[in-house]
């Protein structure tokens, strides 16, 4: 039976290598307390710390992962403008047809196309170009009359398969990298266990004589800094994973 190793962090995986990098940039800052107090803080101890953190983040993601992934979210970004033009032609004949009076623009899923494209969404927009391609060929004499081409008809196709292809990716990438951050976990805890060390001296050093500091070395305040930080990374297309 394969044994499971729990985490003694509280925090998401992928945030406790970027913890570690605020609290390495503290301790650096403050190594002078920090060696006054025990000659265990040197700059050995840091550059270990800071290979720790370098270690763990490449378990998170390694770095051809990374420029994969980076790759594949830029390919989609271009197929999702691209597509912008082709839902505003099909819009542009739907109106021509005067299918409205038939379907709605929202039943043809094209309102939830626009809004799927928006929020970077590749699940939603799969599950919109389904029932897109649907209806396109429901009223394709309609459609083909006002002069929507079978070339366009079929780009709507293509781009189906191309972000469906292109999600499958990004989830086969994020479950491996799920499954070798599982079989590391041990690395993880002693990462955090490292970190513990250093809030823990730095809270002696700072509780009683500098309750600004003290934040620094603070897990909790921490992790508030790191989610700041992220809320502030550029958008990228999201894909869920089950």
């Amino acid at each position: 039976m394969e044994t499971t190793i729990l985490r003694d962090y509280s925090c998401k995986d992928e945030e406790l290598p970027m913890i570690c990098m605020f609290g390495a940039s503290n301790l650096r800052h403050d190594l002078p307390d920090f060696s006054a107090f025990s000659p265990l803080f040197n700059p050995d101890y840091v550059s270990r710390f800071d290979s720790r953190i370098a270690d763990v983040s490449d378990l998170i993601l390694p770095r051809s992962e990374t420029l994969e992934l980076k790759i594949i979210t830029q390919r989609m970004r271009e197929t999702f403008r691209v597509l912008i033009d082709l839902v505003n032609r099909l819009t542009g004949y739907i109106t021509l047809a005067r299918l409205e009076q038939t379907i709605s623009v929202t039943d043809f899923g094209i309102k939830y196309l626009r809004k799927s494209i928006a929020d970077h969404d590749a699940e939603g927009v799969i599950q919109a170009l389904h029932t897109i391609i649907g209806n396109i060929s429901k009223y394709k004499v309609e459609l083909q009359v006002q002069g929507m081409s079978d070339e366009n008809i079929s780009r709507f196709t293509d781009i189906l398969s191309s972000v469906a292809n292109d999600k499958q990716k990004q989830v086969e990438i994020i479950n491996n990298r799920k499954h070798i951050v599982q079989n590391n976990v041990d690395s993880f805890n002693g990462l955090f266990g490292q970190l513990n060390e250093i809030l823990g001296v730095g809270k002696i050093l700072y509780k009683a004589t500098n309750r600004a500091k003290l934040k620094d070395y603070t897990f909790s305040e921490l992790i508030k800094h790191v989610r700041r930080v992220i809320k502030q990374k550029p958008v990228e297309v999201k894909v869920k994973v089950n």
